[in-house]
């Protein structure tokens, strides 16, 4: 039996960027992905390259999942937007609250996720698989943990099929949120989130800007090698891979690769998993 893989991307900037995330995408595409998810910018900022990235991947004969936040939207532009995506033919998305651009205040017609999940149910139906995010090590802004897993059940009884997590490297964290998510009723798939390991010093920046944890000996380990990106990749490889391997033995339901626009490091995952 094929285990269910499925690859985000980010809408390139550039025509080079574009034909560059062409060719990754083809290489893969031949891990036969249950979908390809593409990420929106903070305020919609990105939504002409996202629709335009999730149409090249269904042109391409695959299914494509748009990320869709809802910060500082109104219902009137969501509902043009969920007519758009359906005209495409569309039928995932990942609905977020998402970032607001900086400089921005608050604003708009919905405050949390959950409102998005209900808002696009009450208008669509069962059209789209909804996807959505967990945190399995407390989301950054979240009052507290409990908090935090009481806001990720509203969003699943709002209406969500599955989630997604953010991405981390202790697989306890994940275990241990499927099974207080399981407590509150909050019973739908939920996916690993995997960052492949490839560069050190972007990975420890992104992470302590949205609040995956990396894990103290992993860092001081990635820390040791300083530009020695060999060695880096080397043990990021062997780090990704154990953890994927817990996570399928733990019963996982997936796994959802963060590509950041590259084949390379998700492949050598695969290919040491035997996937």
């Amino acid at each position: 039996m094929t285990f269910p893989l499925s690859f985000e991307f980010f809408p390139p900037k550039t025509p080079e960027g574009a034909d560059k995330l062409r060719t990754v995408r083809q290489a893969l595409y031949a891990k036969a992905p249950e979908f390809c998810s593409v990420t929106f910018g903070a305020g919609g900022s990105t939504q002409d390259g996202t629709f335009a990235t999730v149409g090249d991947i269904l042109a391409e004969g695959h299914s494509a999942a748009s990320h869709f936040s809802c910060v500082g939207a109104t219902r009137s532009r969501v509902r043009e937007q969920l007519a758009t995506l359906q005209a495409m033919g569309v039928n995932r998305l990942v609905a977020l609250r998402g970032d607001l651009p900086s400089g921005y205040g608050a604003g708009g017609e919905f405050t949390y996720a959950s409102d998005l999940v209900a808002f696009i149910r009450a208008e669509t139906g069962d059209h789209f698989h909804i996807e959505v995010a967990a945190y399995p090590e407390v989301h950054p802004q979240a009052r507290s943990a409990e908090a935090d897993l009481q806001a990720y059940a509203t969003k699943v009884k709002a209406g969500a099929n599955s989630a997604i997590t953010q991405y981390f490297y202790n697989s306890d964290a994940y275990f241990r949120f499927v099974e207080d998510a399981h407590r509150l009723g909050a019973t739908v798939p939920v996916v690993p989130g995997i960052m492949p390991i490839t560069n050190s010093s972007q990975l420890l920046r992104f992470s302590d800007a949205c609040g995956a944890e990396v894990p103290r000996w992993i860092r001081l380990r990635l820390q040791g090698y300083g530009d020695d990106s060999a060695s880096i990749k080397a043990f990021g490889l062997e780090v990704v891979t154990d953890l994927c391997e817990q996570l399928r033995a733990g019963g996982a339901p997936g796994l959802h690769f963060y590509s950041m626009n590259q084949s390379v490091p998700t492949l050598a995952v695969l290919g040491q998993l035997g996937l």
